[in-house]
């Protein structure tokens, strides 16, 4: 498949997982609330992953996508590894005294480490794959590092936008998992797994 049938594809797996997770939380607790805003932070990353491979932009693309894992693996995080504390200070009003509490919150190692001991293991299982495989390009990409320099130099192969855009769709399937549990609707997550069968040629390869 090229990347413009894959853009377009993506696109009516776009609107096919967002219509079937557009349900309620279940309930309104803060930490269900505020995993739901990580969540959603996320597919809005990986709508703008689309629009700027869609515009040729590569470079910014990876850029976003290194977010898009951040603010999944967040939202999972959140749900449950996070202490009181920690909730507390992501649900407080922003100010410059809450901003510097949360300075010391867990970044991605850290939630890796604690989602290995307390999280679901499909979930864990599925971020550790993506950030060994992916994490330390995206960390060039997001610190203008060689990748991104020598790819706006050299060019970027097709086939490198094509394989962004697929693994972008992956984590989207991890955020549609994710947005069933915090509905408390567990059981449509065969739903979404379903989705990725059914667009399977813009997903990413299983591992």
């Amino acid at each position: 498949m090229n990347l413009d049938d894959a853009l377009e594809e993506s696109a009516e797996f776009a609107d096919e997982l967002l219509e079937l997770i557009d349900l309620p939380l279940c309930n309104n607790t803060a930490r269900v609330g505020i995993a739901e805003v990580a969540c959603s932070l996320s597919l809005e990353h990986w709508h703008s992953v689309r629009c700027l491979l869609n515009e040729g932009l590569l470079s910014s693309a990876l850029v976003v996508h290194r977010s898009q894992f951040e603010a999944i693996l967040r939202s999972v995080w959140l749900t449950y590894a996070a202490s009181d504390t920690d909730i507390s200070k992501l649900t407080t009003v922003l100010n410059l005294e809450s901003e510097q509490a949360a300075k010391n919150l867990s970044q991605t190692q850290h939630m890796m480490e604690a989602l290995s001991k307390s999280g679901p293991k499909e979930a864990h299982a599925a971020l550790a794959r993506f950030k060994d495989n992916s994490w330390k390009a995206l960390n060039s990409y997001a610190h203008a590092g060689i990748h991104p320099l020598r790819r706006h130099a050299d060019g970027y192969p097709v086939e490198l936008a094509h394989g962004v855009l697929c693994n972008a769709n992956g984590l989207a399937i991890l955020s549609g998992m994710q947005a069933a549990v915090l509905s408390g609707a567990q059981p449509l997550q065969r739903e979404v797994l379903a989705l990725a069968t059914k667009h399977s040629p813009c997903m990413p390869p299983p591992l």
